[in-house]
């Protein structure tokens, strides 16, 4: 039950002005779209597969597995410490807008830049991702021969797809997540259930859960473990993506936090299913590895399957990874439309521009598909890439989830009025183990994934994170000091006046 001193339910446009916003953005998802919007960034189908080469070298199913089991835990810890906040500061701005009202407009600011890299950075790395299963069936259907250049091509129209997708009314998103929804469960269910019955032999239960593998070229099986917990930390981003929606979403103050927590469990546990079938259903390791059609799951399906039903299996993750990529692009254009509407962003007059007829931030989709564009352009000479961006994604976002739970322990403590979501007495302890755990993985993500380091082997997250905190840092000096404005004064005072009312 809520504490006494929670805030009441109230009616959504009456608490986003109460936050000091006047609604803009058309609110038309419901509580199970939200969940949907969450979810399907998360996608396992996507995360997981398209990360899977990653794994396969950096632990191989040992860390695969367990990592998987391990840093799901984490993270609910993180989801349920984000989603009260949420509940409190349900607003497309999210992130950055609760670091604001509970630290102040520095705060706010740095985790507003942090947010927007690690969605772009998830943008790239989905749609990449989906490139690359898109060249593999190409390769098996056509005898296509996947190339840095093809494949950039390839993920070039599925951003602007994307881009298409996003420019039509919330009402299309929303009922693009709630199909999305079934059609991953279904998937990893016949995904799953066709690689158990199908093939005549399967890897034993020993090799799956204790076989590792090194093929980094660092020496120590500790550090090649920590660099393998990537896969799962990767996939287990951009559960925010509902409380970016927040107000596109009816009961929001509810809706939006239940469906954080209810995006990571349900993808804990479809995820476990998936990769437990994908790695029971390997056959030779080294032929998986070094696959003609460059992606290593889609020879697991040759393998077990034979063409057809490799084929089928790949058509049917590529349109998860299309649906996640809209979704991600979708909370992404979100982020951009409040943070320019704060002036947060150089050029916030455009950035924050709303469609009249269709109710959405047709500039935010624009600006973040562009963004991912660039970020992803080092896939054009090295091979490696897809690692780097998928470790930018991480080292944006994570940080970014826990900064409002630090301050919402240490700068706010028990003056923190919760919203009608929360998490009662529990709720420090569930924070601070919370940003323990994101303190680990934001060193963890930074570090090189390859030996020797070289071009083409070097993890440039770091470079990309130094950079864009450059470029915060500059236009917070020159202008945004000034500029940057989040109404955190008059919601302050309405918050302690509806305190005293209640």
């Amino acid at each position: 039950m809520p504490p006494a001193h929670a805030a009441p339910l109230q009616s959504d446009e009456e608490h986003l002005r109460r936050l000091g916003y006047e609604p803009k953005l058309a609110r038309r998802m419901s509580a199970f779209e939200n969940f949907g919007s969450a979810f399907n960034v998360i996608c396992v189908l996507a995360g997981c597969l398209t990360m899977f080469s990653f794994g396969l070298n950096t632990g191989g199913p040992a860390v695969m597995f367990w990592g998987w089991i391990g840093v799901g835990a984490m993270v609910l810890f993180v989801g349920r410490a984000l989603a009260e906040v949420t509940s409190a500061y349900p607003t497309s701005g999210a992130l950055f807008f609760m670091a604001h009202q509970l630290g102040g407009p520095r705060w706010g600011f740095a985790v507003g830049w942090l947010n927007l890299l690690g969605l772009i950075g998830g943008i790239a790395g989905i749609d990449y991702g989906a490139a690359n299963f898109t060249g593999a069936f190409l390769n098996m259907q056509f005898g296509w021969t996947p190339t840095p250049s093809g494949l950039f091509a390839i993920f070039v129209v599925i951003l602007l797809v994307h881009a298409a997708l996003n420019l039509g009314s919330v009402r299309l998103v929303s009922v693009l997540n709630s199909v999305s929804v079934w059609w991953q469960i279904c998937g990893v269910v016949l995904i799953v259930g066709l690689l158990a019955v199908v093939p005549a032999r399967h890897q034993d239960a020993s090799w799956v859960m204790t076989h590792f593998v090194n093929n980094t070229g660092w020496s120590s099986p500790f550090y090649v473990s920590c660099l393998g917990l990537l896969l799962a930390q990767y996939t287990f981003s951009g559960y925010d993506a509902a409380a970016h929606m927040s107000e596109e979403t009816t009961r929001a103050s509810v809706s939006a936090p239940r469906g954080i927590v209810r995006s990571i469990w349900v993808s804990w546990i479809a995820g476990a299913v998936l990769l437990a079938g994908m790695l029971f259903a390997i056959g030779d390791y080294d032929t998986v590895l070094n696959t003609s059609t460059g992606t290593p799951v889609a020879q697991i399906f040759l393998d077990a399957l034979g063409p057809t039903g490799a084929k089928a299996l790949l058509m049917v993750v590529i349109v998860a990874q299309l649906f996640c990529g809209n979704a991600a692009t979708a909370a992404s254009a979100r982020m951009v439309f409040a943070f320019s509407r704060d002036g947060g962003i150089p050029g916030s007059g455009l950035w924050c521009r709303v469609s009249e007829r269709t109710g959405t931030p047709v500039a935010g989709v624009w600006l973040s598909v562009g963004a991912a564009f660039v970020l992803a352009l080092p896939a054009l000479w090295s091979a490696t890439a897809y690692g780097a961006v998928t470790a930018v994604n991480v080292v944006g976002m994570t940080p970014a989830y826990a900064v409002p739970v630090y301050l919402r322990l240490s700068r706010r403590g028990r003056r923190f009025e919760p919203g009608p979501w929360n998490l009662g007495r529990k709720g420090p302890v569930i924070g601070w183990i919370a940003v323990g755990w994101v303190a680990v993985v934001s060193v963890l993500v930074i570090l090189p994934q390859s030996y020797p380091i070289t071009v083409d082997t070097f993890n440039y997250a770091p470079v990309a994170l130094v950079a864009v905190l450059l470029l915060a840092g500059g236009w917070w000096w020159m202008r945004a000091r000034h500029e940057y404005m989040p109404p955190v004064q008059q919601s302050a005072e309405l918050v302690e006046l509806a305190g005293e009312v209640v």
